[in-house]
């Protein structure tokens, strides 16, 4: 599709890492480069909004989804570190058509389907949330909410801009063998440059200026340097056939010693991980499915975990709600 260049038509590179993305994600039929994860969301939403004709839409508490103001609302990331899950200068009128509900929480989203599902464009998760600490969306919440958007016409929007290439070759939606409507990418398709990208299918993404109503432009959109070090990524995880099966099995290797060090010094911790994605919690809990439940976990433990990793010259995220990736 176009880059942000006055809608000239893509370049060669954007054209094969598009064309790279399609293959590795047979939900994308065609792809939108932006700078960044936060815009390719943004153009979601606003993309959403254009397709359906309505305004609301459906997030996640301490899911985050960018700095755009609509989706600053319960969000993780750096709000939950600072304590500080809604930003000051955000307007009311900004975040009234944002609408909450529970991770992994069925009865809070037909709750607002029963009440707005009329007004809601789209539904928006990471399918394996890595802003509250690691946390999966359930596969039969997926599935549960591609079943509820599609009965009221919503679209369903995945932000894979952290799990995309990075828990399995598809995404975090191959390994649930659910199809959104939407998938957002980051800096991951970019091999860490500042990239960000959207896809779906044809006719969706037809709904995006020059051919369609949705405006979208970012005159760094595309950049060479970063479609250069994006297809240079990919390639070469074209050409590992076990690829992501070496990394989950480092990645359950450094969770499971987590969980076996935790148990052998007396101290609860609950781990999971997917790809090159990984986090663990400090908590008595079996296990940790939404904000509230990873608020209950020990943060004094994680403090001190922390600096004394960080003293041994281990940099783990500075904070419990961060998941942790391996290389």
């Amino acid at each position: 599709m176009a880059n942000g260049l006055s809608y000239g038509a893509p370049t060669e590179l954007e054209t094969r890492l598009a064309k790279k993305i399609t293959e590795f994600m047979p939900g994308i039929d065609k792809v939108r480069m932006t700078n960044s994860g936060t815009e390719a969301v943004m153009t979601a939403i606003r993309l959403a909004r254009g397709v359906s004709g309505r305004n609301k839409i459906v997030k996640f508490t301490g899911t985050y989804h960018g700095h755009a103001d609509n989706l600053l609302v319960k969000a993780g990331s750096g709000g939950l570190t600072l304590g500080m899950p809604d930003s000051a200068g955000v307007t009311a009128n900004a975040v009234a058509d944002t609408l909450t509900a529970s991770f992994n929480s069925r009865d809070e989203v037909e709750q607002l389907f029963a009440q707005w599902g009329k007004a809601i464009a789209a539904v928006i998760i990471e399918p394996i949330a890595g802003n509250m600490g690691f946390i999966r969306a359930e596969p039969a919440f997926l599935h549960f909410l591609r079943e509820i958007c599609d009965v009221h016409h919503s679209l369903l929007i995945f932000d894979e801009v952290m799990t995309g290439f990075r828990v399995a070759a598809g995404g975090a939606q191959a390994l649930v063998k659910v199809r959104p409507d939407i998938t957002t990418l980051g800096k991951v398709i970019g091999g860490g440059m500042p990239v960000g990208a959207l896809g779906g299918s044809k006719e969706i993404m037809d709904y995006l200026a020059p051919l369609g109503p949705v405006y979208q432009a970012g005159t760094l959109s595309g950049n060479p340097i970063a479609m250069v070090s994006g297809l240079a990524v990919l390639e070469q995880i074209s050409e590992i056939s076990d690829f992501y099966q070496q990394l989950a099995e480092c990645s359950a290797k450094l969770t499971f010693g987590l969980q076996t060090l935790g148990a052998d010094y007396g101290f609860p911790v609950v781990t999971d991980s997917a790809g090159a994605m990984l986090g663990f919690f400090f908590t008595e809990q079996e296990r940790v499915t939404n904000l509230a439940e990873a608020q209950k976990s020990d943060i004094k433990r994680f403090r001190q975990f922390f600096h004394k990793m960080l003293e041994l010259g281990v940099y783990l995220p500075p904070s419990m709600y961060e998941a942790c990736f391996i290389s």
